[in-house]
Formats: structure tokens, sequence, C-alpha cells
């Protein structure tokens, strides 16, 4: 019998979340709960969708794990924020690691992660809790990831590196071996990261400028 569980959250990264976990888990979700402020509805995604503040009288944490389901706002504290609550309520956090993500024997998948398809997380590297990394990222050895961070898609984090509490990693960053970045730390898309980055350091290259050129005028197209 598969472990049911309750999703914090009600929408794009929730609705994700409750696809993989159905599809690709050993858990069930049972329903979803959000704070009574944004609580509009009775159900989502045809489950039962209660108050956070009620949620352990409808799913009491005898009986059902959790799973925040949060993206990095406000440099994902307020992920955190709502794991910490859920541990006060006495849930056991749950985790999601994808059966297309690549992770060797040693591998240690601590609470509240969500890491999805097509993870390469090399040998000896090490990934904190309440950590997400969408698809595609190449985890190098020997580094470790800490608590609380969320990667986006194609990042490509070398050998050796360590990226602190709380940071935020933008798609397609590359960091070189041996970097460290601090905590709190934001790499803007794109970012080629060379050099160590103190805490809340913010890196956030210029985007390719727009031609001048309208594409009705490009020759050869």
């Amino acid at each position: 019998m598969k472990q049911q569980i309750v999703i914090f959250g009600n929408g794009e990264i929730a609705e994700l979340a409750d696809f993989y976990l159905t599809q690709d888990s050993a858990y069930e979700v049972a329903g979803f709960t959000v704070d009574q402020a944004y609580c509009n509805a009775d159900s989502f995604r045809g489950r039962p969708l209660v108050p956070f503040e009620q949620v352990a009288e409808t799913f009491p944490p005898e009986r059902f794990g959790f799973f925040v389901s949060i993206g990095y706002n406000k440099v994902n504290a307020l992920r955190l924020a709502k794991v910490e609550a859920a541990k006060a309520m006495g849930y056991r956090l749950a985790s999601y690691l994808s059966s297309r993500a690549t992770v060797f024997d040693g591998f240690e998948l601590k609470d509240n992660c969500f890491i999805l398809e097509d993870n390469t997380i090399q040998p000896f590297a090490r990934i904190g809790a309440n950590v997400t990394l969408w698809s595609g990222n190449h985890i190098g050895h020997h580094s470790t990831i800490e608590d609380d961070v969320f990667i986006a898609s194609h990042a490509v984090i070398s050998g050796g590196v360590v990226i602190g509490r709380g940071s935020f990693v933008g798609v397609n960053v590359t960091i070189r071996d041996r970097v460290k970045i601090g905590r709190q730390c934001v790499l803007g898309a794109g970012a080629l990261v060379l050099e160590d980055q103190p805490d809340f350091a913010v890196v956030a290259p210029r985007g390719t400028e727009r031609s001048g050129v309208p594409s009705t005028r490009l020759r050869k197209i």
C-alpha cells in the first residue's frame, strides 16, 4: 500500500508535484493545503483542499506524510517556513526522486527534496534537505548543495562546488570547479561563475541585445 501524503500548494508547481508523485513514486496524494487566505475552493485536482491552519484535523500527521511544493519565493524562505511549520505539527516530510534521474550508491535523499528527470548527481556529491533540482542539471562529484536551495534547469555545477543555504541558481548557469557560493545568493540565467561569491550576492548577466533590424528585412530566412 502506498504512503498517503498531503501537498502544500495549489498552483502550477503543486500540480506538477502531484503528477510526478502520482506517476512515479511510492506515495499517494490524498489532498492539498494552503494558507486560509488562499484557500478559495474546496478541492484541487479532484481532491480535498483544506486550510493549512486546519490541515491536521483532516490529514492527521500520524497517518499522512507532507510535501511542501513551493518555488523559490523570497529566496526560498517561504518554502523553508512551511517545511518548519509542517515539522512542528509532527508531519514526516516526503521527497521525490525521479526514476529518470541518475544517482549512485551512497546517495542520500533528504526531506522535502524535489529532484526531476535527467539530473545527474555524480558520486560523492551531497544534496541537502528541501532542495529542488529542476530537470536536466549536472551536479559534479564532491559538490555540496546545502539546504533550501533551488536549481533551475540545465545548470552545470562542476566538481567540488559548494552552493550555500537558500541560494537560487537560474537556467543554464555554469559554475567552475571548487567555487564556493554563499548563503541566499541569486545566480541569474546564463551566468558563468568563475570565482567565490559572498553571502547574498546577485550575479545577473545581461540578456542578448535585440537587433535593430526587423525580421522582415532579414535575407535567406
